[in-house]
Parts: C-alpha cells; structure tokens; sequence
C-alpha cells in the first residue's frame, strides 16, 4: 500500500510515501499523480459522501478535490499536518461550501415563488396588451370625422376643457360637444366598450 514504508513496489523496493508523491506532484509528475489519486480518492468521496448525501454532489466534490491537489500541491505544508489530513479538510470545506451553496439556491428559488405568486401580472404581457389597446385606439380615432378626431384627441390627450377644444378648433361649443358625444359613442362601439 502506499504511504507506509514497509510496503513495496513490484520491483521489491520500498513504495514511495504519500508525502514523497505529493513533492512530485508539485513538480508536474503525473505518474506520481497517479498514486496520490489512487490513495486518496476514497477517504475524499467519502469525507464529501457524508456531508452530502447526495451521492453525484459528493463524486462532484471529490473531482474538485483532487484537481485541486493537483493544482496546489506545491502548497502542501508538512508541518500542518500530513498530506491525507490535508487532502480531507480540503473535501470537508468543499463539501460544507456545496451545501451552503445548494441551501442558497433553495432560498433564492423560495423568494422569486413568493414574488411571482405578490405579483400576479407579467410585466412582458402587460406591456404587450398596453401597446396592442394603444394602436386599438389608433385604429379607432382613425374612423372618427376630422373634427370628431380633432375634438376627442385635444379633450383626453391634451387634457383641454370643451370650452378650450371649441376656441382652439375655432368652432361653436355646441358643435364640439355634439362631435364629442358623437365620437366618443363610435369609439365606444369601435372599441367594443359596452356603454
């Protein structure tokens, strides 16, 4: 087995320690690499397979671990501790940051429910049935007098009183009332507005 001196190699000679195969590894042997994955591959899925449960996320995080020894075994201090402690604190915090991370996103999702289900509208099709009435309306003034137009547009898209319709069109008031229950009565019907 590796790691421990009374083993051997096929060769009878003693099998290099994890720590010996962690100094190659920094130095880009991955032969070397080999042997560390094979000795720690285990005890790190089952470090992340306890703190996860969810079998796929643990094999997800034992990846991530030794790519990560891969990636900083220069890093490895001797003096903290041997390489297999290492190598299972780095699975254990990776594993705790997953579930951290999974309960966030459980919160997250939680929030935008309760959001969607406060605001019962869609922004997108409001919008859309906004612009679709406008150009109803368009659609409708289009079939109204010059004057029936004129009268409702200056009224309720100018904010005009009759009054101010009748000077600014230079017609009697009379008339501009007329037009306007007149127009307003074929936007009703244009538009499909009981009334």
């Amino acid at each position: 087995m590796l790691g421990r001196s009374s083993s051997k190699d096929a060769a009878g000679r003693p099998a290099p320690t994890l720590e010996s195969c962690l100094h190659r590894v920094a130095l880009g042997d991955r032969d070397a690499f080999d042997a560390v994955y094979e000795q720690l591959a285990g005890p790190v899925f089952g470090v992340a397979r306890r703190v996860l449960r969810d079998p796929a996320q643990a094999e997800e995080v034992a990846q991530e671990v030794l790519v990560e020894i891969w990636r900083t075994a220069g890093r490895y201090d001797p003096a903290r501790g041997s390489v297999r402690a290492w190598a299972l604190t780095m699975a254990h915090g990776r594993a705790v940051d997953r579930v951290r991370s999974v309960d966030a996103g459980a919160r997250r999702e939680a929030r935008v429910a309760e959001m969607m289900t406060e605001a019962p509208y869609d922004d997108v099709v409001e919008t859309v049935e906004a612009h679709l009435d406008r150009q109803r309306v368009r659609h409708c003034l289009e079939t109204l007098t010059e004057l029936q137009r004129q009268s409702v547009t200056l009224a309720y898209y100018g904010g005009y009183t009759y009054a101010q319709v009748a000077r600014l069109l230079e017609t009697p008031l009379g008339t501009v009332k007329t037009r306007m229950r007149d127009g307003l009565a074929r936007l009703r019907d244009c538009l499909g507005v009981g009334g």
